[in-house]
């Protein structure tokens, strides 16, 4: 950690617990009496792969919304990154209008900004399950009570349909995580942490991701924001609804209970977008 940061903090305190898979690395807010810092160490083989990848996007990407890189430090085992300390920003929810606008002005000014010639296109196969996979196994889908049986069974072919071939591909930088957790308003501004999952696709993916987290936590109706998107809302719904009931994550219990809070929200806007009933 020293190695990171270029010098010795007195204080430590354990940073709030995030609620994704990287909730298995080490998050800590340290300080001494003239500077402060938020470190994240990798201690698993998959967090300290992230932690080298979010150092390196951090190091190649230019911009406002990123936050300052301190230090890195990586001795083969347990990376650590050090970032300037954002506790006191102000961190999502509550949600208005401006907060709404200023991460919409963000993600415009990031789909402006040139890629790493690093990084790589989004594919649809890391994203794993989605509605064939509810349709091989409804039971593990159906015991999260988000729709009736019957529901299922007559609106699955469109949902299945729909969710094939959303327009993913694209030559935008894109961050692939947007949601409360991973965004602070400094200034008025919105910043973005965790850039370890960043890609080049087409840029209305940030949008739609974070569509579902944010009206589940009291913004708008995704369609307000993004009014015709009906693969991609169809492809959302079906990515969290094929993982919220799986079992748990080992290291990263928040995981499970995210996804079915999105997919609450996510599945409601895809039978909108496609035109269907309502999930009873």
């Amino acid at each position: 950690m020293e190695r990171a940061l270029g010098w010795r903090p007195t204080r430590f305190r354990r940073a709030a617990e995030g609620r994704g898979v990287s909730d298995t690395a080490a998050r800590w807010i340290v300080a001494n009496d003239r500077d402060s810092a938020f470190v994240k160490i990798g201690t698993t083989n998959l967090t300290a792969d992230w932690t080298r990848r979010e150092y390196r996007n951090y190091r190649s990407i230019e911009g406002w919304f990123l936050p300052r890189v301190l230090g890195f430090d990586d001795d083969g085992e347990r990376p650590a990154l050090a970032i300037e300390d954002l506790s006191q920003a102000v961190w999502p929810p509550p949600w208005t209008d401006q907060r709404v606008a200023a991460v919409l002005d963000a993600l415009a000014v990031i789909r402006q900004t040139s890629p790493p010639e690093h990084l790589r296109g989004i594919s649809l196969d890391e994203f794993g399950a989605n509605w064939r996979d509810v349709g091989e196994n409804p039971s593990r889908f159906l015991r999260l009570g988000l729709c009736s049986p019957a529901w299922l069974e007559t609106n699955l072919p469109a949902l299945v349909a729909a969710s094939a071939a959303p327009p993913l591909a694209g030559e935008s930088l894109v961050h692939l995580d947007v949601r409360s957790d991973n965004l602070c308003f400094r200034d008025g501004r919105a910043a973005l942490i965790d850039w370890n999952h960043a890609c080049v696709a087409n840029p209305v993916v940030d949008i739609a991701g974070w569509l579902p987290s944010l009206h589940a936590e009291g913004g708008p109706p995704p369609e307000e924001i993004l009014p015709s998107a009906p693969e991609l809302a169809a492809w959302i719904a079906g990515y969290f609804c094929s993982h919220a009931g799986e079992p748990p994550v080992p290291g990263a219990p928040h995981v499970r209970p995210l996804q079915l809070q999105q997919a609450r929200a996510a599945l409601p806007w895809a039978a909108r977008a496609l035109g269907l009933p309502a999930p009873p």
